[in-house]
């Protein structure tokens, strides 16, 4: 199975059509805020299934979740925006929800710098950002894959 992990598009139109030929190959979608009606534009460019959620910039938004919990393939997600989690200052926070709650993978964006590391077990991915990129990071989203192996692409618009 191959997700696609994209986050903090603002409005963007033009670096989310960059994108859309990579989330097309998907059979999921995950965006992680900022904006969440670009969520909406995505799903209608791929025809795949975008779970979602609000991030800080969707405060006008008043339909949607800020976070969001299932699972695909047998593994757990839960998906943020990350400004609830104090994602600034580091994924501790993260964590210990994780820990708490059986968690597998963490989606989160907020920092539009990307991340992709595990600790006990538990993965946590920020896309980063098709629009802002900090840190001296490119635009960028991902592809999480999961079959007998897991891997995750960053890849660079």
């Amino acid at each position: 199975m191959r997700i696609g992990i994209i986050s903090d598009t603002h409005g963007d139109m033009k670096n989310i059509d960059k994108a859309i030929p990579y989330l097309k190959k998907c059979d999921l979608i995950i965006h992680a805020g900022d904006y969440i009606d670009d969520a909406e534009y995505i799903y209608y460019a791929t025809d795949v299934n975008v779970k979602c959620v609000k991030g800080n910039c969707d405060l006008y938004n008043t339909a949607g979740d800020y976070e969001l919990r299932f699972s695909v393939k047998n593994k757990n997600f839960f998906v943020c925006h990350g400004h609830y989690h104090d994602v600034k200052m580091g994924v501790k926070s993260l964590y210990r929800f994780a820990k708490d709650n059986n968690i597998d993978f963490v989606v989160f964006g907020h920092t539009h710098i990307p991340t992709y590391e595990t600790i006990d077990n538990i993965t946590f991915i920020n896309p980063g950002s098709l629009t802002y990129p900090r840190d001296g990071s490119d635009k960028a989203f991902g592809i999480l894959t999961i079959d007998d192996n897991i891997s995750y692409e960053e890849i660079k618009i």
